[in-house]
């Protein structure tokens, strides 16, 4: 601020907004123009939508909300989409306002739930929401943090539930990544919650430059000066606060960024990386095509370029280059505790002695309650060792107390390389001056795909620190193939829509149900950005579908005649042409069936004409052809000419009959040209008498054909069309040629209309859909739930149905501790794999016989939803029974992850995903000894490394 004009507006601010200025005084560096806007907007009452770069600031705007709940007595509830930012918020918000003032609620912990700010998973508000938690009592603000989220396919609807079924009086704080469509997601925030400012920031606070890692050396990916800096404001200009005609302030601003024009960044690509992409791509061709021998064979792994550097060494590189601290993306788990342990084994140390001592220090305090017995297989040792060294891994299937001490670490820039999977770019707070990635394709679960722009927008997010770096840098690794203009149209492109996941599922239903009837629970679905986003396609084409309408009237006018009615004319004469046409192809077809019946009943030896073809004329048949679905049968005959043909359908276009037979002899050799001579001169000896034409039976069958003459339904339209006004129409062909163009336009009117049809309530159609299901089972008696839905609702999970059923027959009533652990491990665990045993190790006796009435179940259901056009439950997984099982009668870490063959963070999570569904089960089951047995579950799978009280959780 150091113009007059810029004083003076600031000044104004302050008198208009006192808790901004008071907030403001609380940091040591001025606040952002668009942070300000933002805020400003929050204290004069308005909703807010805040979608700016990873890095920029935005959580800033959340904490104002915190500020104002407590300057003004209120309540705020900070949401989060992982627990793992769940925690680290709390600890920062701690450390500010202290521990009386600030509570935290996740499935693993529950801190001082009364207090007026309270940080929480956004899955805990959306279950208060449906219980009626009287911790709502005073709310007035929500902060959503990634509100992006909702795109998710698994876990989305929980956001749209959330923003949709709060009361009016609460104040939504949304804060997003960038994305393309803020401004159509602020409409649908202003529809659903009222008066919302859209606030939206392109400008990333850090410059970003992209590099290009080939071998040894860093290539500018960009000639000249990095335009990707810039690139964003280039691409979509400055964010404006003026209000648009729709009410959103950033409307105006990102209509106008739309129409702006950018040069392709592609066509900037730095051309010494152009040159060495086709260089390389030219010698791995040539070098495909040599002839091999096996001495000659590479010794490196294949599909290995000589340009792809190791990980090792980019490390060394970066630190040459002063580029660390950096975030190296590893697309695969195992391939970051590779990339840890090739360091390890390279000699590798990045850190000085009093760091050494710090990480130690730290290492040992943080991991101090974790049993001495279970280091061994966490993998302590060399974990600590990486540690030390200044290098570390971060990925899901890692202890959450490692990856908090790495987090921690690597904050204080005592870590200077972690190797981490894409789960780290989800809004964990840890930025770096670089970031790598080894690869822009990942596995997805099921195929191999390129990483998307808003991905690599989103990973390369965490280049550059706010106030420490004057630059960040995005360096991706040469591969095999590599595509230096395909990065560019990655590092450049910046549109990447939010789209909704939404869809209602069993729990929902019968949760809005339960609180305010079908009726209205139908109408609040419709409210849902899904069914908005798809009113806003039904848009489009409702336009479409009149400047269709409009065109049609002008065809009739082209089109009238002085006659008569020619449409009607017109209209008879498109339908003797369909009865041609149906009769043609019919005929056809019956002539098809026809041939392929006679072929099917020929016989080896048996001598017949082939109709036409290349081998048309005389051939003796040497094998039927079995037949295909597809082709028909595929005769192979021997021609008058000593070829063996094999023939299909198309030399076939009438049927076929045999004139008599030959013996072809058993070890007849259709390779032997001797023996193909005997028998075609056998052949030519019996067909001469027939000559060239062949026999008159065979000739006549293709003259008997049924023609239009035929069709009495035919000449009675044909007679109508003659006698009709308009057929003695001078005009009569130009009529029809704008006749014609008029059906073809109908025809594509009439099918728009029915997308518009199929879109318009599609939600709430499957609202409707999925409450037969829950109607056929009994869940639902009108508006109200019954007993079973009751207890439905109390479930939250996928197969939430399935639980369900299992409690309302009593699959689990008569299981012990580790039987009913191993059954609900079958509800909560989704093998990552489709390559995972089929058959996985289970426990003998009372679980079998349970899992297998839970299958039972599951496949009537499932049959139930077909009927019901309905598509909710995914296949029971047996993966983790035999590891639950095991974990609850006792069995050491060791024990069960050496029998399981899981990692050890993927053991504890879904260890507390199943302490989740056992306290749902036992709520459920209500003062049934069931409830004593699922508190029990919990109690004995609680312990060791799963009771370890982390502040981060899994991802």
């Amino acid at each position: 601020m150091s113009t007059p004009s810029e004083k003076y507006a600031l000044f104004r601010s302050d008198q208009e907004h006192p808790a901004v200025k008071e907030f403001r005084g609380l940091y040591d560096f001025e606040l952002d123009e668009f942070q300000l806007r933002a805020c400003a907007a929050l204290e004069d009452g308005h909703q807010v939508l805040v979608a700016a770069p990873t890095g920029s600031g935005k959580t800033l705007v959340g904490e104002f909300a915190v500020h104002l709940a407590l300057q003004r007595g209120q309540k705020c509830f900070y949401t989060t989409p992982i627990k793992a930012l769940s925690n680290q918020k709390y600890a920062d918000l701690v450390s500010r306002y202290g521990h009386d003032k600030v509570g935290l609620l996740t499935g693993d912990n529950s801190i001082n739930s009364e207090a007026p700010i309270v940080v929480m998973t956004t899955e805990v508000l959306r279950n208060m929401l449906y219980a009626g938690s009287h911790t709502l009592l005073g709310l007035s603000y929500v902060v959503m943090d990634e509100v992006h989220y909702l795109a998710d396919r698994s876990r989305g609807a929980v956001w749209e539930e959330v923003i949709i079924h709060l009361p009016d009086s609460v104040a939504v704080v949304s804060l997003s990544a960038t994305v393309s469509n803020a401004e159509e997601f602020g409409d649908w925030l202003e529809t659903v919650r009222g008066n919302t400012v859209v606030v939206l920031e392109e400008k990333r606070p850090v410059p970003l430059f992209q590099h290009v890692m080939v071998g040894k050396r860093l290539h500018d990916l960009f000639a000249g000066e990095t335009p990707t800096a810039g690139a964003a404001q280039a691409q979509f200009g400055p964010s404006a606060g003026r209000p648009s005609k729709s009410g959103n302030p950033a409307k105006a601003a990102a209509q106008k960024a739309g129409q702006s024009t950018a040069p392709d960044l592609r066509d900037l690509v730095n051309p010494q990386l152009v040159r060495i992409a086709r260089d390389d791509n030219r010698i791995f061709r040539d070098d495909s095509r040599k002839p091999r021998r096996r001495r000659d064979l590479p010794k490196t792994r294949p599909g290995k370029s000589h340009f792809t550097p190791y990980r090792s060494d980019v490390v060394e590189e970066l630190d040459a280059g002063a580029l660390l601290p950096a975030i190296y993306f590893i697309f695969s788990r195992k391939g970051c505790e590779d990339a840890m342990l090739q360091c390890l084994r390279s000699g590798l140390r990045l850190t000085k002695p009093g760091e050494r001592d710090e990480i130690k220090r730290v290492l040992a305090e943080r991991t101090v309650d974790l049993p001495d017995e279970d280091l061994g297989v966490l993998g302590y040792h060399d974990f600590a060792e990486a540690l030390s060294r200044g290098i570390a891994a971060h990925h899901a299937g890692m202890l959450a107390a490692f990856k908090e001490v790495v987090e921690e670490l690597f904050a204080r820039g005592l870590i200077k390389v972690v190797f981490a999977t894409e789960t780290l770019a989800l809004g964990i707070n840890m930025p770096a001056r670089t970031v790598v990635l080894e690869k822009l394709s990942k596995w997805n679960g099921e195929a191999h795909v390129d990483i998307t722009p808003g991905e690599y927008t989103q990973l390369t997010g965490r280049a550059g620190r706010r106030g420490i770096d004057v630059e960040g840098h995005a360096v991706v690794l040469w591969q095999p193939g590599f595509d230096p203009r395909a990065v560019a149209g990655l590092a450049s492109t910046r549109t990447y829509p939010l789209r909704s996941s939404f869809s209602p599922s069993y729990n929902m239903a019968v949760n809005l149900v339960r609180q305010v009837g079908r009726s209205r629970a139908r109408d609040m679905l419709e409210l849902s950005f899904a069914q908005f986003q798809s009113d806003q396609a039904v848009v489009g084409l409702a336009r479409q579908v009149q400047r269709n309408t409009e065109a049609l009237e002008g065809y009739k006018e082209s089109i009238d005649c002085h006659l008569g009615d020619f449409l009607e004319y017109a209209d008879l004469r498109r339908r003797i042409g369909e009865r041609e046409s149906s009769g043609s192809k019919r005929r056809k077809l019956d002539r098809r069936v026809e041939a392929q019946e006679s072929i099917e009943k020929l016989r080896i030896g048996d001598i017949i004409r082939i109709p036409a073809g290349r081998s048309a004329g005389w051939a003796l048949v040497l094998d039927p052809g079995m037949r295909s679905e597809r082709e028909g049968p595929r005769p192979t005959v021997l021609t008058l000419d000593r070829q063996v043909r094999k023939l299909s359908m198309v030399d076939f276009p009438t049927p076929v009959e045999s004139i008599g037979s030959l013996r072809v002899p058993k070890k007849f050799n259709a390779r032997n040209p001797q023996q193909r001579r005997e028998l075609a001169q056998l052949l030519r000896n019996r067909t001469d008498m027939h000559g060239e034409d062949g026999p008159p039976s065979s000739r006549s069958r293709s003259g008997d054909v049924i023609t239009h003459a035929d069709d009495p339904v035919l000449q009675e339209m044909r007679a109508e069309l003659r006698a009709h006004p308009c057929h003695g129409c001078a005009d009569r062909e130009d009529h029809a040629r704008w006749a014609e163009r008029y059906f073809r336009l109908d025809r594509e009117n009439r099918e728009v209309q029915r997308k518009i049809e199929q879109r318009t309530n599609t939600i709430a159609r499957q609202f409707d859909r999925v409450c037969q299901v829950l109607d056929a089972l009994h869940y639902l008696d009108g508006d109200k739930t019954t007993e079973a839905g009751d207890r439905l609702s109390r479930i939250y999970t996928e197969l939430d149905l399935v639980a369900a059923e299992c409690l309302r027959q009593g699959v689990f009533d008569d299981l012990d501790v580790p039987q009913l652990a191993a059954c609900l491990a079958a509800l909560v665990y989704e093998s990552r794999s489709k390559d995972e045993p089929t058959s996985p190790r289970l426990p003998r006796g009372e679980v079998r016989d349970a899992l297998e009435k839970m299958g039972a179940i599951w496949r009537d259901l499932s049959a139930l939803e077909r009927d019901m056009r309905v598509d909710f439950l995914r296949s029971m997984d047996l993966g983790f029974c035999w590891a639950a099982f095991r974990w609850a009668s006792g069995a050491s870490l060791s024990e069960v992850l050496y029998e399981s063959d899981l990692a050890a963070g993927d053991f504890v999570r879904w260890v507390k995903q199943l302490i989740d569904l056992t306290e749902q089960v036992a709520d459920a089951a209500g003062p049934t000894p069931l409830r004593a047995t699922a508190r029990a579950v919990t109690e004995e799978i609680r312990r060791g490394v799963i009771s370890y009280a982390s502040v981060v959780d899994d991802v």
